[in-house]
Protein backbone atom coordinates (compact mmCIF):
# COMPACT_ATOMS: atom_id res chain seq x y z
CA UNK A 1 0.00 0.00 0.00
CA UNK A 2 2.84 2.42 0.95
CA UNK A 3 4.58 1.57 -2.60
CA UNK A 4 1.42 3.16 -4.40
CA UNK A 5 0.70 5.72 -1.95
CA UNK A 6 4.27 6.94 -2.79
CA UNK A 7 4.02 6.51 -6.34
CA UNK A 8 0.68 8.43 -6.69
CA UNK A 9 2.05 11.13 -4.45
CA UNK A 10 4.25 12.13 -7.38
CA UNK A 11 1.80 11.55 -10.28
CA UNK A 12 -0.33 14.08 -8.23
CA UNK A 13 2.16 16.49 -7.49
CA UNK A 14 1.53 16.41 -3.62
CA UNK A 15 0.34 14.90 -0.70
CA UNK A 16 -3.47 16.88 -0.56
CA UNK A 17 -3.84 15.50 -4.27
CA UNK A 18 -2.83 12.20 -3.69
CA UNK A 19 -4.92 12.03 -1.00
CA UNK A 20 -7.85 12.90 -3.08
CA UNK A 21 -7.15 10.28 -5.87
CA UNK A 22 -6.25 7.93 -3.30
CA UNK A 23 -9.71 8.88 -1.11
CA UNK A 24 -7.79 8.75 2.09
CA UNK A 25 -7.11 11.91 4.49
CA UNK A 26 -3.85 13.97 4.18
CA UNK A 27 -2.89 13.02 7.16
CA UNK A 28 -3.05 9.14 6.26
CA UNK A 29 -1.39 9.77 2.93
CA UNK A 30 1.56 11.75 5.15
CA UNK A 31 2.06 8.82 7.67
CA UNK A 32 2.50 6.42 5.02
CA UNK A 33 5.08 8.05 3.22
CA UNK A 34 6.54 8.82 6.52
CA UNK A 35 6.89 4.94 7.35
CA UNK A 36 7.57 3.86 3.80
CA UNK A 37 10.77 6.55 4.49
CA UNK A 38 11.88 5.05 7.75
CA UNK A 39 11.59 2.13 6.76
CA UNK A 40 14.13 2.24 3.92
CA UNK A 41 16.59 4.58 5.94
CA UNK A 42 16.19 7.17 3.27
CA UNK A 43 14.45 10.40 2.32
CA UNK A 44 12.18 9.98 -0.77
CA UNK A 45 10.64 13.15 -0.89
CA UNK A 46 11.40 17.17 -0.90
CA UNK A 47 8.66 19.30 0.86
CA UNK A 48 8.19 22.73 0.79
CA UNK A 49 5.17 24.81 1.35
CA UNK A 50 4.79 24.95 -2.33
CA UNK A 51 5.77 21.54 -3.87
CA UNK A 52 6.77 18.08 -3.27
CA UNK A 53 10.02 16.80 -5.31
CA UNK A 54 12.02 13.47 -5.62
CA UNK A 55 15.25 12.97 -3.99
CA UNK A 56 17.86 11.05 -5.51
CA UNK A 57 17.28 8.15 -3.47
CA UNK A 58 13.47 8.84 -4.50
CA UNK A 59 13.68 8.55 -8.02
CA UNK A 60 15.69 5.18 -8.22
CA UNK A 61 13.35 4.29 -6.02
CA UNK A 62 10.03 5.42 -8.08
CA UNK A 63 11.37 3.30 -10.95
CA UNK A 64 11.37 0.17 -9.28
CA UNK A 65 7.93 1.08 -7.57
CA UNK A 66 6.18 1.32 -11.17
CA UNK A 67 7.58 -2.03 -12.51
CA UNK A 68 6.63 -3.65 -9.45
CA UNK A 69 3.09 -2.19 -9.23
CA UNK A 70 2.63 -2.62 -12.73
CA UNK A 71 3.76 -6.41 -12.36
CA UNK A 72 0.85 -6.59 -9.31
CA UNK A 73 -1.63 -5.00 -11.56
CA UNK A 74 -0.95 -7.18 -14.36
CA UNK A 75 -1.08 -10.31 -12.40
CA UNK A 76 -4.42 -9.02 -10.57
CA UNK A 77 -6.02 -8.66 -14.07
CA UNK A 78 -4.54 -12.21 -14.84
CA UNK A 79 -6.14 -13.79 -11.74
CA UNK A 80 -9.66 -12.05 -12.57
CA UNK A 81 -9.50 -13.15 -16.12
CA UNK A 82 -9.07 -16.72 -15.03
CA UNK A 83 -12.40 -16.61 -12.93
CA UNK A 84 -14.77 -13.60 -14.84
CA UNK A 85 -13.85 -14.80 -18.69
CA UNK A 86 -15.71 -17.48 -20.19
CA UNK A 87 -12.30 -18.70 -22.00
CA UNK A 88 -9.24 -21.26 -20.15
CA UNK A 89 -8.79 -25.27 -19.14
CA UNK A 90 -11.36 -26.64 -16.93
CA UNK A 91 -9.96 -29.75 -15.45
CA UNK A 92 -12.64 -32.71 -14.58
CA UNK A 93 -12.15 -36.02 -12.89
CA UNK A 94 -14.73 -38.73 -13.60
CA UNK A 95 -15.51 -42.33 -12.98
CA UNK A 96 -15.39 -44.46 -16.37
CA UNK A 97 -19.24 -45.01 -16.48
CA UNK A 98 -20.02 -41.69 -15.89
CA UNK A 99 -17.63 -40.31 -18.30
CA UNK A 100 -19.05 -42.62 -20.79
CA UNK A 101 -22.58 -41.91 -20.07
CA UNK A 102 -22.99 -38.43 -18.29
CA UNK A 103 -19.83 -36.36 -19.58
CA UNK A 104 -19.48 -37.40 -23.21
CA UNK A 105 -22.92 -37.14 -24.23
CA UNK A 106 -23.15 -33.53 -23.66
CA UNK A 107 -19.20 -32.20 -24.39
CA UNK A 108 -20.16 -31.63 -28.45
CA UNK A 109 -23.33 -29.32 -27.14
CA UNK A 110 -21.26 -27.78 -24.63
CA UNK A 111 -18.35 -26.60 -26.54
CA UNK A 112 -20.45 -25.24 -29.50
CA UNK A 113 -22.16 -23.03 -27.05
CA UNK A 114 -18.40 -22.17 -25.24
CA UNK A 115 -15.68 -22.13 -27.74
CA UNK A 116 -12.99 -20.48 -25.58
CA UNK A 117 -13.52 -23.42 -22.65
CA UNK A 118 -11.37 -26.52 -23.32
CA UNK A 119 -12.23 -29.38 -21.17
CA UNK A 120 -9.05 -31.36 -19.54
CA UNK A 121 -10.86 -35.11 -18.38
CA UNK A 122 -9.13 -37.76 -16.97
CA UNK A 123 -10.99 -40.61 -16.38
CA UNK A 124 -10.53 -43.46 -13.44
CA UNK A 125 -12.03 -44.99 -10.14
CA UNK A 126 -11.00 -43.49 -6.98
CA UNK A 127 -12.04 -44.22 -3.31
CA UNK A 128 -10.80 -41.13 -2.09
CA UNK A 129 -11.17 -38.53 -5.20
CA UNK A 130 -8.09 -35.82 -5.38
CA UNK A 131 -11.05 -33.04 -5.41
CA UNK A 132 -8.09 -30.07 -4.48
CA UNK A 133 -6.36 -31.31 -8.01
CA UNK A 134 -9.26 -30.73 -10.23
CA UNK A 135 -11.98 -27.83 -10.96
CA UNK A 136 -14.36 -30.76 -11.20
CA UNK A 137 -14.35 -34.00 -9.78
CA UNK A 138 -17.81 -36.29 -10.73
CA UNK A 139 -19.31 -38.02 -6.96
CA UNK A 140 -21.27 -40.97 -7.65
CA UNK A 141 -23.36 -41.75 -4.12
CA UNK A 142 -26.37 -43.94 -3.25
CA UNK A 143 -28.79 -41.42 -1.96
CA UNK A 144 -27.67 -37.98 -0.48
CA UNK A 145 -23.75 -36.90 -0.15
CA UNK A 146 -22.70 -36.18 3.37
CA UNK A 147 -19.39 -35.65 3.44
CA UNK A 148 -17.23 -32.43 4.32
CA UNK A 149 -16.73 -32.09 0.58
CA UNK A 150 -17.65 -29.02 -1.33
CA UNK A 151 -20.30 -30.73 -3.15
CA UNK A 152 -23.11 -29.69 -5.53
CA UNK A 153 -26.21 -32.50 -7.18
CA UNK A 154 -26.50 -32.66 -10.69
CA UNK A 155 -28.97 -35.37 -10.83
CA UNK A 156 -31.01 -38.37 -9.37
CA UNK A 157 -32.49 -41.93 -10.00
CA UNK A 158 -32.65 -45.05 -9.25
CA UNK A 159 -31.04 -48.22 -9.48
CA UNK A 160 -33.09 -51.08 -10.71
CA UNK A 161 -33.01 -54.93 -11.39
CA UNK A 162 -32.66 -55.93 -15.28
CA UNK A 163 -32.07 -58.89 -16.62
CA UNK A 164 -32.11 -60.19 -20.86
CA UNK A 165 -35.06 -62.10 -21.80
CA UNK A 166 -32.74 -64.91 -23.04
CA UNK A 167 -31.83 -65.32 -19.74
CA UNK A 168 -35.57 -64.81 -18.22
CA UNK A 169 -36.68 -67.43 -20.48
CA UNK A 170 -33.63 -69.69 -19.77
CA UNK A 171 -33.95 -69.72 -16.02
CA UNK A 172 -37.07 -68.05 -15.21
CA UNK A 173 -38.31 -64.82 -13.93
CA UNK A 174 -37.97 -64.17 -9.92
CA UNK A 175 -41.05 -63.25 -8.26
CA UNK A 176 -39.81 -62.41 -4.88
CA UNK A 177 -35.94 -61.04 -3.70
CA UNK A 178 -35.40 -64.04 -1.77
CA UNK A 179 -35.37 -66.28 -5.72
CA UNK A 180 -32.29 -64.42 -6.07
CA UNK A 181 -30.38 -67.10 -4.30
CA UNK A 182 -31.32 -69.85 -7.66
CA UNK A 183 -30.42 -67.21 -10.07
CA UNK A 184 -27.22 -66.26 -11.15
CA UNK A 185 -26.16 -62.43 -9.97
CA UNK A 186 -24.14 -59.81 -11.34
CA UNK A 187 -22.90 -57.05 -8.66
CA UNK A 188 -21.02 -53.94 -8.44
CA UNK A 189 -18.40 -53.93 -6.36
CA UNK A 190 -17.98 -50.65 -4.54
CA UNK A 191 -15.59 -49.96 -1.19
CA UNK A 192 -18.42 -50.93 1.64
CA UNK A 193 -20.39 -53.45 -0.47
CA UNK A 194 -20.72 -56.94 0.89
CA UNK A 195 -20.16 -60.10 -1.36
CA UNK A 196 -23.27 -62.35 -0.03
CA UNK A 197 -25.71 -59.83 1.16
CA UNK A 198 -27.87 -57.50 -1.36
CA UNK A 199 -29.79 -54.65 0.02
CA UNK A 200 -32.84 -53.81 -1.95
CA UNK A 201 -35.33 -50.91 -1.05
CA UNK A 202 -39.10 -51.65 -1.68
CA UNK A 203 -40.30 -48.55 -3.08
CA UNK A 204 -43.66 -49.74 -2.95
CA UNK A 205 -43.29 -49.87 0.56
CA UNK A 206 -41.88 -46.39 1.10
CA UNK A 207 -38.36 -47.41 0.61
CA UNK A 208 -38.79 -50.67 3.24
CA UNK A 209 -34.70 -52.15 3.11
CA UNK A 210 -34.72 -55.87 3.31
CA UNK A 211 -31.29 -57.54 2.70
CA UNK A 212 -30.82 -60.87 1.00
CA UNK A 213 -28.26 -63.76 0.43
CA UNK A 214 -26.72 -63.85 -3.16
CA UNK A 215 -23.53 -65.63 -4.51
CA UNK A 216 -22.65 -63.41 -7.44
CA UNK A 217 -21.37 -65.18 -10.20
CA UNK A 218 -19.82 -61.81 -11.16
CA UNK A 219 -18.31 -59.25 -9.05
CA UNK A 220 -17.01 -56.58 -10.89
CA UNK A 221 -15.75 -53.00 -10.48
CA UNK A 222 -17.12 -51.23 -13.95
CA UNK A 223 -20.62 -50.62 -14.28
CA UNK A 224 -20.53 -51.12 -18.27
CA UNK A 225 -19.00 -54.88 -18.29
CA UNK A 226 -21.99 -55.45 -15.49
CA UNK A 227 -24.65 -54.18 -18.30
CA UNK A 228 -23.04 -55.97 -20.94
CA UNK A 229 -23.06 -59.08 -19.29
CA UNK A 230 -26.41 -58.80 -18.80
CA UNK A 231 -27.37 -58.26 -22.25
CA UNK A 232 -25.67 -61.65 -23.34
CA UNK A 233 -27.85 -63.47 -20.92
CA UNK A 234 -25.22 -63.55 -17.97
CA UNK A 235 -27.52 -62.99 -15.28
CA UNK A 236 -29.21 -60.53 -13.04
CA UNK A 237 -28.07 -57.04 -12.17
CA UNK A 238 -29.34 -53.34 -11.15
CA UNK A 239 -28.09 -50.44 -12.63
CA UNK A 240 -29.02 -46.82 -12.97
CA UNK A 241 -32.00 -46.14 -14.87
CA UNK A 242 -30.40 -43.86 -16.88
CA UNK A 243 -27.31 -46.33 -17.55
CA UNK A 244 -30.02 -49.23 -18.90
CA UNK A 245 -33.06 -47.06 -20.86
CA UNK A 246 -31.95 -47.01 -23.91
CA UNK A 247 -31.81 -51.27 -23.65
CA UNK A 248 -34.86 -51.41 -21.37
CA UNK A 249 -36.75 -49.05 -24.66
CA UNK A 250 -35.51 -51.88 -27.17
CA UNK A 251 -36.38 -54.83 -25.15
CA UNK A 252 -32.79 -55.90 -25.00
CA UNK A 253 -33.22 -55.84 -21.46
CA UNK A 254 -36.28 -55.81 -19.50
CA UNK A 255 -36.76 -54.98 -15.66
CA UNK A 256 -37.70 -57.44 -12.84
CA UNK A 257 -38.53 -57.38 -9.42
CA UNK A 258 -40.78 -54.60 -9.34
CA UNK A 259 -40.82 -52.29 -7.33
CA UNK A 260 -37.68 -53.05 -5.87
CA UNK A 261 -34.71 -51.32 -6.95
CA UNK A 262 -31.38 -51.63 -5.31
CA UNK A 263 -30.80 -47.93 -4.23
CA UNK A 264 -31.46 -44.26 -4.73
CA UNK A 265 -28.36 -43.00 -6.86
CA UNK A 266 -26.86 -39.31 -6.48
CA UNK A 267 -24.84 -37.55 -8.63
CA UNK A 268 -22.86 -34.79 -7.30
CA UNK A 269 -19.57 -32.14 -8.52
CA UNK A 270 -16.90 -31.50 -6.38
CA UNK A 271 -15.61 -28.55 -6.11
CA UNK A 272 -11.91 -27.50 -4.90
CA UNK A 273 -13.55 -23.99 -3.08
CA UNK A 274 -17.04 -22.77 -2.38
CA UNK A 275 -15.65 -19.23 -3.10
CA UNK A 276 -13.88 -17.59 -6.35
CA UNK A 277 -15.71 -19.84 -8.39
CA UNK A 278 -14.11 -19.39 -11.81
CA UNK A 279 -17.23 -18.52 -14.31
CA UNK A 280 -15.99 -21.57 -16.72
CA UNK A 281 -16.60 -23.81 -13.81
CA UNK A 282 -19.99 -22.22 -13.19
CA UNK A 283 -21.43 -22.28 -16.53
CA UNK A 284 -20.31 -26.21 -16.65
CA UNK A 285 -21.98 -26.88 -13.70
CA UNK A 286 -25.08 -25.20 -14.97
CA UNK A 287 -24.89 -26.66 -18.31
CA UNK A 288 -24.20 -30.62 -16.96
CA UNK A 289 -27.21 -30.43 -14.33
CA UNK A 290 -29.96 -29.21 -16.91
CA UNK A 291 -28.68 -31.63 -19.62
CA UNK A 292 -28.48 -34.23 -17.67
CA UNK A 293 -31.66 -33.66 -15.64
CA UNK A 294 -33.58 -33.27 -19.22
CA UNK A 295 -31.90 -36.20 -20.27
CA UNK A 296 -32.63 -38.26 -17.07
CA UNK A 297 -36.06 -37.70 -18.01
CA UNK A 298 -36.63 -38.10 -20.64
CA UNK A 299 -34.87 -41.74 -20.61
CA UNK A 300 -37.42 -42.10 -17.45
CA UNK A 301 -40.40 -41.37 -19.94
CA UNK A 302 -39.44 -43.42 -22.99
CA UNK A 303 -38.95 -46.67 -20.51
CA UNK A 304 -42.19 -45.90 -18.66
CA UNK A 305 -43.96 -48.94 -20.01
CA UNK A 306 -40.47 -51.23 -20.04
Amino acid sequence: MSMRVFQKVVDEGGFAAAARALDMSSAGVTRQIADLEEFLGARLLHRTTRKVSLSPAGEAYLGRVRTILQDIDEAHEFTSSQTHELAGELRLLSPPALASHVISPIIAGFTAKYPGISLHMDVESYDVPPVEDYDITMLPTEGDYDGNVIARRVSSTQSILVASPAYLKRRGTPLTPDELIQHDVLRLKTPNGSFDQWKLLNTGANDQEVTFPVKPKLWVNHSDTLVRAAMDGAGITSAAVTLVAPQLTDGTLVRVLSPWIGGHLSLYAALPSRKFLPERTRVFLEYLTEQSRARADAMVKACTRC
